[in-house]
């Protein structure tokens, strides 16, 4: 049997195009976009960086993108997004399963396709206004029980 490197369905580095410009795409270190870049992160660029400023991440000692292409404005949508849905896992409002469970069902994808890194600006957006909807009903349930047993305890006192 032959030793072939398993190659990821649908990855193909050399035909990627910026989806802003059209320009093709180079895979590069991140040395000059990165402030630190001492990790040695690499990147997938626009070829016409920086009067077009899309760029993606790699998995660290891969070429595989983490997302997709992004300007600067959908990178900040994500990294919001990011961090609104974090809150959901991270609060012990839901695991983390279930919250990647709850995007793939928001974004209607499944599970495996499930990742902030490959949504657009108005998906981010969705993520973002649903996310603080369930963060704020999880803490007002949270304040109504603790006021609920501050209460119940004073009374008894």
């Amino acid at each position: 049997m032959k030793n072939k490197k398993k190659k990821r369905k649908g990855f193909q580095a050399g035909s990627m195009r910026c989806p802003y410009c059209g320009s093709p795409v180079i895979f590069r270190s991140a040395d000059g976009i990165y402030r630190d870049n001492s990790k040695g992160m690499m990147l997938y660029v626009c070829s016409h960086y920086p009067q077009c400023d899309a760029y993606v991440r790699v998995h660290a000692g891969t070429n595989i993108p983490v997302g997709s292409l992004a300007n600067h404005e959908l990178r900040t949508l994500r990294r919001t997004a990011h961090q609104y849905f974090d809150q959901l896992h991270q609060s012990g409002y839901m695991s983390k399963q279930d919250a990647y469970q709850w995007l793939a069902d928001l974004i209607c994808a499944p599970l495996s396709e499930a990742h902030i890194g490959h949504l657009g600006e108005y998906y981010c957006k969705q993520v973002i206004e649903e996310s603080r909807r369930l963060l704020d009903r999880y803490q007002r349930q949270k304040n109504k029980k603790q006021f609920r047993m501050v209460r119940g305890g004073a009374a008894a006192s």
